[in-house]
């Protein structure tokens, strides 16, 4: 009954109107207040500060800058091998498997189609028709920088205007349409293993979508989709580079085409990942 309640409310509380609000606190500078917040979350979601640059909460100026701290070099190796890809984020695999008749499984029951997913774009989920996807979830004690699984050259960056729901599992298992539902940036990259989509999912109170080429795509977002096109522009990404980041965490999904990869075997639903270590393989 609680869980059923949980879920209900989101229908009703104002998801941009709250998580803006909270973005903007979020980047305050309140300096004793802020580290109090930041140990607080600290000690709420047993984050593991060891990793990061600065283990203090003295070291951060606003809740912002502790969100998507930067780890200290050498502490998520990258996997080698031109065939091997790398996990793009710390996370849990929500779901993953073959793209059937161009829908993803969101979770047990819940189905959705890639073509809303990548903003409506017939021509673009064509290229990922009979492929493969994955989705990971970023837990708020994660380390929330995106990096590239592979290397890759931008193609577009597509926003998706969408309602601001919870991406946890809770949600995920009983909201239909979660993450073609959801507010959302896409981006396609042309790779040695053929089309990359990387789809990166707003969420409840995520103040924040950046990339690392064009800063800042939301908020303020808006009502329309509107699409980037790179095509023109030598925008590279190595395996391993950081490419986003959430203030706050969501959700990635990657898309990939028929026939490209083949996902490490131990991967399944639950299963925590590492960016860095192996995700997949160039598929033989």
């Amino acid at each position: 009954m609680l869980d059923k309640i949980k879920v209900a409310a989101q229908y009703c509380f104002p998801q941009h109107g709250l998580s803006r609000l909270v973005g903007k606190l979020a980047q305050a500078e309140a300096g004793k207040l802020t580290h109090w917040v930041i140990t607080k979350f600290i000690n709420r979601y047993q984050v593991d500060m060891n990793d990061a640059v600065h283990s203090e909460p003295s070291a951060y100026s606003s809740f912002n800058a502790f969100f998507t701290r930067p780890l200290k070099q050498g502490t998520r190796p990258i996997v080698e091998g031109d065939n091997n890809l790398a996990h793009p984020v710390d996370g849990a695999v929500s779901q993953l498997g073959p793209i059937q008749h161009g829908q993803l499984i969101q979770a047990k029951g819940h189905d959705y189609s890639a073509r809303e997913l990548l903003g409506g774009d017939k021509a673009l989920a064509e290229e990922f028709s009979d492929g493969d996807f994955a989705t990971i979830y970023l837990a708020p004690k994660d380390y929330h920088r995106i990096h590239m699984p592979c290397k890759g050259k931008l193609r577009k960056m597509v926003y998706v205007p969408g309602q601001l729901f919870s991406v946890n599992p809770l949600t995920a298992a009983n909201v239909p349409n979660l993450f073609a539902r959801n507010e959302r940036v896409v981006a396609i990259f042309d790779t040695e293993f053929g089309p990359m989509a990387m789809v990166l999912v707003g969420a409840t109170i995520v103040a924040s979508i950046e990339t690392i080429w064009s800063g800042t795509v939301t908020p303020p977002g808006g009502k329309q989709v509107f699409t980037w096109d790179y095509q023109d522009q030598e925008i590279s990404l190595d395996k391993g580079a950081e490419m986003g980041r959430f203030k706050l965490g969501s959700t990635v999904v990657m898309l990939f085409a028929k026939d490209a990869i083949e996902f490490e075997q131990s991967l399944a639903p639950t299963v925590p990942t590492v960016m860095g270590t192996h995700f997949a393989t160039k598929a033989k």
